[in-house]
């Protein structure tokens, strides 16, 4: 699953957020709430991450551990989408904006880089981008 990180400039801005800033925490579990509820659920349970845009570039993933049924103060169904503590830093892939979450088929997924640890220094966004799409990862 794809989904544009809103906001974020960095790997480390992303964790920062879901660990410290977020309210969106549920018994110290980090889920993201989206309006419309997948239609592929066993597929993405069985091993599938949401894979993070940063500034149109792939750039990280995230395992998708459940999801549940979220009903704000409005009375909309909303979508909770459970995710891993651990975020692993992807090979760098653009990717042109869209909204909401999109589908990404397997074979379309970029490598696992590693683990992502907060205080290592990130390449923009961009630049990584550029690298990649000239053979240096």
């Amino acid at each position: 699953m794809l989904k544009l990180s809103v906001g974020s400039e960095s790997i480390d801005q992303l964790i920062d957020w879901q660990q410290h800033r977020s309210k969106q925490r549920r018994d110290g579990q980090y889920y993201h709430v989206t309006r419309m509820f997948p239609k592929r659920v066993d597929e993405l349970l069985d091993g599938g991450s949401m894979y993070w845009v940063i500034q149109g570039v792939i750039l990280a993933r995230q395992r998708i551990l459940g999801f549940d049924d979220l009903r704000g103060e409005d009375g909309i169904r909303r979508c909770a989408i459970l995710l891993s503590d651990e975020v692993i830093r992807t090979e760098a892939t653009p990717k042109r904006p869209f909204q909401g979450w999109r589908y990404l088929q397997p074979q379309d997924a970029p490598a696992d880089l590693g683990s992502a640890t907060q205080g290592e220094s990130d390449l923009p966004p961009k630049l990584m981008a550029a690298l990649a799409e000239i053979g240096v990862r």
